[in-house]
């Protein structure tokens, strides 16, 4: 009893500390005052100037195109690259897979700069395409790591079957594999966009001077001085991000429980 008293107690602790700064930011964001250390009463005010800010909702802007658009090819791309990794022989197949970890693994700083230097070798202009190119680069590990476990559960007889019956590959693809294996698309293309939303270190080596996302925005802002309205920007991409994680981790969840029941 005591030891499990002490081990939710020390759980507590830790998310503490990780959350208060942000559970701060959050008040902070609903204070009429914009002194730091005095509560000026409840307000809005902060989230109204916000929404009036056009340099804000074009950097939100930029950043949800970004978002999106990497996502979506990133999916596209690392599912065809699933694909075909999963139908390789288990060496070079095990080789691809050590390849595929080495961006997640990698440092943001080294891959950032890494990127930076490639388009300037080729003298490509930095900006929106340089940036969405490489949010799709680091996109990519992340959608074929969610994709190739649905692969492996998949019953390659029924898309023979399909072909045996008369199916064309294609139809046969969208019939029989693809609604298999798409709640790891699903994932993915959740998980990717939540990577791309959320990133600072790629985007601001590779952005050039001709775009802003929220994420280089707030940067800008707080060196200039912390104004309230980046409390209310930086609560609402936290709240964003977070409700995107919670769709994804109960998406899986609800997968993990259907996969069981219909095991037994």
């Amino acid at each position: 009893m005591v030891k499990k008293l002490g081990q939710k107690l020390y759980i507590a602790l830790i998310l503490l500390f990780l959350y208060a700064p942000i559970f701060i930011l959050i008040v902070l964001s609903f204070n009429k005052s914009k002194s730091r250390s005095k509560w000026g009463g409840f307000t809005f005010k902060w989230y109204i100037e916000l929404f009036r800010n056009d340099n804000i909702m074009n950097a939100l802007y930029t950043t949800l195109i970004i978002a999106f658009l990497s996502a979506l090819i990133a999916t596209i791309i690392g599912t065809a690259a699933s694909i075909a990794m999963n139908n390789m022989k288990k060496i070079p197949r095990t080789i691809l897979m050590g390849i595929t970890n080495i961006p997640m693994l990698n440092a943001d700083i080294v891959t950032g700069i890494s990127l930076m230097v490639l388009f300037l070798a080729f003298h490509y202009r930095l900006g929106f395409s340089s940036v969405l190119m490489s949010h799709i680069t680091f996109n990519i590990p992340y959608v074929i790591l969610s994709v190739m476990p649905k692969l492996k559960q998949l019953n390659k007889s029924t898309y023979e079957a399909a072909l045996d019956l008369g199916a064309s590959p294609n139809y046969a693809f969208y019939k029989v594999i693809l609604p298999e294996i798409f709640p790891g698309v699903l994932s993915g293309f959740l998980l990717s966009f939540t990577m791309s939303l959320d990133d600072f270190v790629i985007t601001h080596f590779t952005r050039g001077n001709s775009i802003d996302t929220l994420s280089t925005k707030i940067y800008a802002e707080v060196r200039k001085g912390i104004k309230p309205e980046m409390y209310a920007l930086s609560t609402l991409l936290f709240t964003s991000v977070l409700v995107l994680l919670i769709i994804i981790n109960r998406r899986n969840d609800r997968l993990k429980h259907h996969e069981k029941k219909h095991s037994h």
